[in-house]
């Protein structure tokens, strides 16, 4: 399990909450255009990365690998990260964040159920409630910027049509009792997946005039044999 604090923010008012995430889901293949999906399978089996068994396809991970702090440290240099809108549930209902799927790419070539363990998962520190932007998920606009060889470049973004409706997700999936914390899905890299030092990510609301942001850097160690 794992202990975070969030700012929580709704149009009754915002609050402060510490939350004990004790299970954590990756849904993968989330795409709702068949095409983007077979894009993202087509760039990760470029990098050899097998197919999924199933789309989509909900991977276990340790919820401990959660993480808010501003430095991720991963082994090797073969990691990047992944911006995706992160569903967490809690006693009081549905609440929507954003997160990065971190992974290690040459684990993934191996398995991608033990990538997803191998390395932390960055989540942000603010949330808002789902059930105010349910209506409007289609409308939301995510992005993500990497910083490779000391440039910020742009690595992601579009808007969340691109991927399944959480309600799907959930309909599809394990149950998400309180304190469980779901990874919603991606949108492909833009020029293929690849490392950096540095990975921000942010989530627009046009509707209600807002915007979720995080931001970490990676430090990589050493591999010793």
């Amino acid at each position: 399990m794992r202990m975070l604090t969030f700012d929580r923010i709704a149009t009754a008012g915002m609050d402060r909450v510490a939350v004990e995430v004790t299970s954590l889901v990756i849904a993968g293949w989330a795409g709702r255009d068949e095409a983007a999906v077979r894009h993202h399978i087509e760039e990760l089996a470029a990098i050899g990365v097998p197919p999924p068994s199933s789309v989509p396809v909900y991977y276990r991970a340790a919820a401990a690998n959660l993480t808010q702090a501003p430095t991720l440290e991963v082994l090797g240099p073969d990691s990047s990260g992944e911006v995706e809108p992160i569903l967490l549930s809690l006693a009081d209902g549905l609440w929507l964040g954003i997160g990065s799927d971190h992974t290690d790419r040459k684990a993934e070539a191996a398995g991608i159920a033990l990538s997803k363990q191998l390395c932390g998962k960055p989540v942000g520190t603010t949330l808002w409630r789902f059930e105010e932007v349910e209506a409007h998920w289609d409308a939301l606009d995510m992005r993500a910027t990497a910083t490779i060889d000391g440039e910020e470049t742009l690595y992601q973004q579009g808007r969340l049509v691109a991927l399944r409706h959480p309600r799907d997700l959930m309909a599809r999936g394990p149950a998400l009792p309180p304190g469980s914390l779901m990874f919603c899905g991606t949108l492909g890299a833009i020029g293929g997946i690849r490392p950096s030092s540095r990975f921000a990510m942010e989530l627009h609301d046009p509707v209600l005039g807002r915007t979720l942001r995080h931001e970490y850097g990676i430090h990589v160690l050493p591999v010793v044999s």
